[in-house]
């Protein structure tokens, strides 16, 4: 195994196919994405599963919605040589796994779930009233810990999801963990572990559990990770080994806080395909255009040489996201003294917005013209996701107590 599999290396993310994707999209998620790819060993995958839990009754987009946000990422720079891109349904593991967690998850810790209630009033014309609807954030688990990763790149409102996670997941390692054998098991790990090191980390394990050592611990977890010549199954032996526990069989993953930038949409709202106040990667430059021409200022400029307050508009806060110092220096002295019209400041950040979406639009021609090859991508990213979901499975079942042959 590779450095660069290894869990602790391991970053895992997902999104529901709504078709093309817009600059709040992109912004909030994906453009971080691209940078994680070249850090980590990154999972990203299509969650049709989740698409279903609140559009269940009329699935027919979801196939066209899939391919567009596909395009749109390959586009944008996700690199498939860099990152597993599979989509969550073609890896049925997804599905055992969230089964086998439904067994031991209490129901209160889904109701507590704050987007649970969120999105029953977001969402009053739809019926959710159904156990997949209840049952997402458990998908949601299993869809993250199916790969062992060390870090789930979230916003902050999405930490809640994250510590569900862990949750999750300390119960299975406590409910499951402990083999009848493990300390044998883990002695035989040591032996692999090299004289040296197997020194060091008898010394480490003695300080922490006889004295405490919180230092110790966080040394022997280090040393542990260090090592290439353990597999996953005994390393975690190992850490269950110095904590005194037993083996993890599924890894607590930390939230990886993220800079999610709020991108205003052409009405002063968040941009969202709800509000219809959108600007897509790949939309057609004049659509834009003339989109920002008639996108609301601050109320205040009714005539060209009114002043305005550009922390009361909402081109003002793309010009923060899109345009250099300088740029914004210009907006900023010239919106407050009038020394600019709204088309003057609109068209500089057309600008810059036409600058980053140009190639994105010229690749995504490119791949929508050669669809299969970005269906040969998808398919050998499920390939990929699948080899690492089934070792996690042997794994989680072997705990359970049905792998029986």
């Amino acid at each position: 195994m590779t450095n660069g599999s290894r869990p602790e290396n391991r970053v895992v993310s997902g999104m529901r196919p709504t078709g093309g994707l817009h600059l709040g999209n992109y912004h909030g998620a994906l453009k971080n994405w691209l940078k994680l790819q070249y850090e980590y060993k990154c999972y990203y995958f299509v969650a049709d599963w989740h698409a279903l839990t609140t559009h269940y009754e009329d699935p027919s987009k979801i196939s066209q919605d899939l391919w567009d946000m596909v395009i749109d990422w390959l586009a944008a720079g996700l690199n498939p040589s860099a990152s597993t891109i599979f989509i969550q349904s073609q890896v049925p593991e997804h599905a055992e796994l969230h089964l086998l967690l439904s067994m031991s998850t209490p129901l209160a810790w889904l109701e507590r779930v704050p987007s649970y209630k969120d999105q029953q009033e977001k969402l009053l014309g739809r019926d959710l009233a159904t156990y997949g609807f209840l049952g997402y954030p458990l998908l949601q688990a299993a869809d993250i810990l199916l790969y062992k990763p060390a870090f789930v790149p979230v916003g902050e409102d999405q930490v809640a999801h994250v510590e569900l996670t862990r949750e999750v997941a300390r119960r299975i390692n406590f409910l499951y963990g402990r083999e009848p054998d493990f300390e044998e098991r883990a002695e035989r790990a040591l032996k692999n572990f090299g004289a040296r090191n197997g020194k060091r980390y008898r010394e480490l394990r003695r300080r922490y559990q006889e004295r405490g050592d919180v230092k110790a611990l966080e040394d022997g977890k280090a040393l542990v990770a260090s090592s290439h010549n353990l597999t996953v199954a005994d390393a975690e032996r190992l850490l269950g080994f110095l904590e005194g526990g037993g083996r993890s069989i599924l890894m607590e993953p930390e939230a990886l806080l993220t800079e999610t930038p709020k991108v205003p949409g052409l009405d002063g709202q968040k941009m969202s395909k709800s509000y219809g106040n959108t600007i897509a990667l790949r939309e057609d430059a004049d659509s834009i255009q003339k989109k920002l021409k008639t996108m609301q200022t601050d109320p205040a400029r009714i005539r060209r040489n009114d002043a305005g307050d550009p922390d009361k508009c909402p081109v003002w806060g793309l010009h923060k996201i899109y345009s250099d110092e300088q740029t914004r220096d210009w907006v900023n002295e010239g919106c407050r003294s009038a020394g600019i019209g709204c088309i003057d400041c609109k068209g500089r950040l057309n600008d810059a917005i036409q600058a980053e979406l140009d190639p994105i639009r010229k690749r995504g021609q490119e791949l929508s013209n050669n669809l299969d090859y970005v269906k040969s991508v998808v398919a050998e990213g499920c390939s990929e996701a699948r080899d690492t979901a089934r070792d996690t499975m042997e794994d989680v079942r072997a705990a359970m107590g049905v792998d029986y042959f």
